[in-house]
């Protein structure tokens, strides 16, 4: 047999060089007074100050390993929803939580499902654990549950859905959620990514925490990085069977959350004032928003999360990519999403009653302006 040749070098096992990174969304405009960062979905009202309280109480503190078991947290969280702590894993953001599921569940050629316009970190955490990942076709921009269990197979480990999803803020009944997984193989874990479920006013909507609960192959993951303003802080947490936590806890780091994250996390939960204020605002913003960008003639995706979703004619002669650059030069920041199959439209966080009003602004005057040329 012929010698192997031997890498001068450091080689990534197979695959891993194939993963395209996760490239966030922009956080400032040159040349601009201000900025206005829509980009992003993060709230507009900012933390709570009782989290900011908390987070400051941690500075003398830092030479401290923070609370491995992350106990506090988890029945702040079981309190508030009405968990069992023990069937909770928390994580340096939901993204660490995403990956583990993977780590500990995806090997070498399984298969991992999500959808066409589904967050970009299933693709990458299925990559990472060495398996195939297999893409369902969406309906309308939506989540179709048909089209996911069509692409079942005997390799498959893991679903991924995304309710309501990012980038499109489209979303899948509770029905539709359940139809899909008692189609499910008992084997596979759905994965129901409930990250904007706070933002969520549709009777006919459930974050999954019955089926989680009732359920063996079930989990459901959730965020304060959204509406409780503590995206730097990086915290997520998931609710689980008591066999998937503990695989997880076998994984995961031993201080994956950080004293000044948990400390927060357990403020913010605590402040139910700041969290409705955030709602309202949400509810009259996400709405003012769809009605005046669709009145200036630009087709919005109705969205029950935080953003909306701008689709830009190329009939017209118009680019998303010229619109992203018009709105920069005025500081408004907002999310290109070509990276999630979408070339032609545009993310949109809801902002300020001031950033809103900047946005439509803009936007009719960028029409105006390819109308004119």
């Amino acid at each position: 047999m012929p010698e192997m040749l031997s890498p001068d070098r450091p080689v990534p096992r197979p695959g891993v060089l194939a993963i395209d990174p996760y490239v966030p969304g922009k956080s400032g405009a040159s040349g601009v007074a201000k900025v206005y960062k829509m980009s992003s979905n993060e709230t507009p009202l900012g933390a709570s100050p009782r989290a900011i309280e908390a987070f400051a109480q941690l500075a003398s503190k830092l030479e401290l390993y923070p609370d491995g078991s992350v106990s506090r947290l988890r029945a702040a969280i079981a309190g508030r929803f009405g968990l069992d702590p023990d069937r909770i894993v928390c994580g340096n953001g939901s993204d660490d939580l995403l990956h583990l599921l993977a780590g500990a569940y995806v090997g070498p050629g399984d298969e991992g499902i999500f959808t066409t316009h589904g967050f970009l970190v299933y693709k990458i955490a299925i990559l990472a654990a060495g398996g195939v990942p297999i893409v369902a076709p969406e309906k309308d921009l939506t989540a179709d549950v048909d089209a996911i269990l069509a692409r079942v197979t005997d390799r498959t480990r893991i679903v991924f859905l995304a309710n309501p999803n990012n980038p499109t803020g489209t979303y899948l009944p509770f029905e539709e959620v359940k139809r899909l997984h008692a189609g499910l193989p008992k084997r596979v874990i759905l994965v129901l990514d409930a990250a904007y479920a706070e933002y969520v006013r549709r009777n006919d909507y459930a974050e999954g925490i019955e089926l989680a609960a009732t359920n063996e192959n079930v989990v459901m993951t959730r965020t304060f990085s959204k509406i409780f303003g503590l995206a730097n802080l990086r915290l997520g947490w998931c609710y689980a069977p008591a066999e998937i936590c503990d695989a997880l806890n076998r994984i995961r780091g031993p201080f994956n959350v950080n004293g000044a994250a948990l400390e927060a996390g357990i403020a913010a939960l605590e402040d139910q004032s700041h969290l409705q204020r955030a709602i309202d605002h949400n509810d009259v913003w996400l709405k003012w928003l769809t009605e005046e960008i669709s009145r200036i003639g630009l087709s919005v995706t109705p969205s029950v999360a935080n953003f909306v979703l701008v689709h830009f004619p190329q009939s017209a002669g118009m680019s998303a990519a010229d619109a992203d650059m018009f709105l920069a030069r005025r500081g408004l920041v907002v999310r290109g999403v070509g990276a999630y199959g979408l070339p032609h439209a545009l993310r949109i966080t809801v902002g300020t009653e001031e950033a809103n009003r900047l946005v439509v602004a803009a936007l009719r005057d960028f029409t105006q302006a390819v109308h004119h040329a």
